[in-house]
């Protein structure tokens, strides 16, 4: 075997040497295919090499721990690289033998062959050998025309072509072996970043990831014309609404004997003049910016500190948009009173007009609802609303998308 790879090294160093601008473009297209058949192949050669030094225990018998650590030294690859051309090289092993054969040949890649061998692995035991080789010959066949991606999709129904009575029987229990994994798997992380962030990852299962699709989809549309949000920011605000809604119907489990409650510390002064920023109960700080904004519907419960921040007294929460007050403000708006909006009452928040921190009073004609998006939109400030001498909110546009910024008012919960 050394004679046959030093020749082929021969062979490597004979096409290094001819210039690809030299080529025609028959000539090129032609090498691009060679190429690569060649390396597939080569690549499949080593496979049953790395395979024979695992079963020799090679890498064992030389004090490192595992074959794929000897491998990472000694060929110089990222540990994960070496621990995927171990496991690939014993799933083509375990493979029937066309798989490999048609690998050497160049019939098919290292990709490909690793999508067939996995496949035939992944039926029923009771498929048997001759629905296994039905099944590899057909894949194969496919593999001619496909790529890994839809050769694997294709897999997934192979057995309705070579043996339609158990592709049934299988597909329930592949189902079922993929719901308790996803089950096993769940899982949902909040890690803190050092830039003001929170990194949130996990797995759900189909059922779950299903509802969360369906509770954010209503509230993933862009909001107008003028929406520049992306999908990916659209779909964190939804994801914050579901949260908003939740807290506000009160159904929620205690938690430390409270309702679940968002805490935010800040003081009096800070948000009157809204230059200091507010922190969580968790530590976080918010800017003077989402404190105010929060502080439009939320209740503000008055603490006298002393000097080393003791709490030495707690008085009761005022200034809030409930009861009738509530349910007057959304008679009248209907839901988001934003222009165009079609958010319903309960995605919205009531919002003072002139801020209470402002001195602005807690009654009909300083306030409007508003959802999420728009409160925000609000508090940045290029937006204005105004209760006009009819009792309806109007909005006026920034300068720059109209000059005159002539009040705007939502027609949409007036029409229904």
């Amino acid at each position: 075997m050394l004679r046959a790879l030093s020749q082929a090294a021969g062979a490597v160093d004979d096409c290094a040497e001819t210039a690809p601008w030299a080529l025609s473009d028959d000539d090129l297209l032609a090498s691009i295919d060679a190429t690569h058949t060649v390396a597939q192949r080569l690549a499949t050669v080593q496979l049953g090499l790395v395979r024979e030094l695992d079963a020799r225990g090679l890498a064992a018998a030389r004090g490192a721990s595992s074959t794929a650590v000897w491998l990472r030294e000694r060929l110089r690859l990222s540990g994960r690289s070496a621990r995927q051309l171990v496991e690939l090289a014993a799933t083509v092993d375990a493979a029937p033998p066309t798989v490999r054969n048609a690998m050497l040949s160049g019939t098919i890649g290292v990709e490909q062959g690793r999508v067939v061998a996995e496949t035939i692995a992944a039926l029923p035991a009771e498929a048997g050998p001759e629905v296994a080789d039905k099944a590899t010959q057909l894949l194969v066949a496919w593999a001619d025309r496909f790529d890994p991606a839809i050769l694997r999709r294709l897999g997934e129904r192979v057995l309705t072509h070579v043996a339609p009575d158990l592709a049934d029987q299988a597909e329930l229990a592949a189902l079922e072996r993929a719901a308790e994994r996803a089950e096993a798997r769940r899982h949902v992380t909040l890690s803190e970043q050092q830039d003001g962030q929170v990194r949130l990852s996990g797995s759900l299962d189909t059922e779950t990831a299903s509802l969360l699709r369906e509770a954010i989809g209503p509230l993933c549309a862009p909001a107008g014309q003028h929406d520049d949000r992306s999908p990916g920011q659209r779909r964190a605000d939804a994801l914050g609404e579901i949260c908003r809604l939740a807290l506000r119907t009160g159904s929620l489990p205690e938690s430390g004997g409270d309702r679940p409650q968002l805490v935010v510390t800040v003081s009096l002064d800070a948000l009157v003049n809204g230059v200091r920023a507010g922190t969580l109960d968790t530590g976080a700080g918010l800017t003077p910016g989402t404190v105010r904004r929060l502080a439009c519907d939320a209740a503000v419960l008055p603490a006298v500190l002393g000097g080393n921040s003791q709490v030495l007294d707690v008085g009761r929460q005022r200034r809030l948009f409930t009861g009738p007050l509530r349910r007057a403000l959304v008679l009248r708006d209907g839901g988001c009173a934003f222009p165009g909006c079609d958010r319903p009452p309960r995605w919205c928040d009531g919002h003072h007009v002139r801020h209470w921190a402002d001195g602005g009073t807690t009654a009909l004609g300083n306030a409007v609802l508003l959802c999420g998006h728009h409160h925000r939109l609000i508090h940045q400030g290029d937006w204005t609303v105004r209760v006009a001498p009819d009792g309806q909110p109007d909005f006026h546009p920034p300068s720059w998308l109209d000059p005159l910024r002539a009040p705007r008012r939502n027609l949409y919960h007036q029409r229904c």
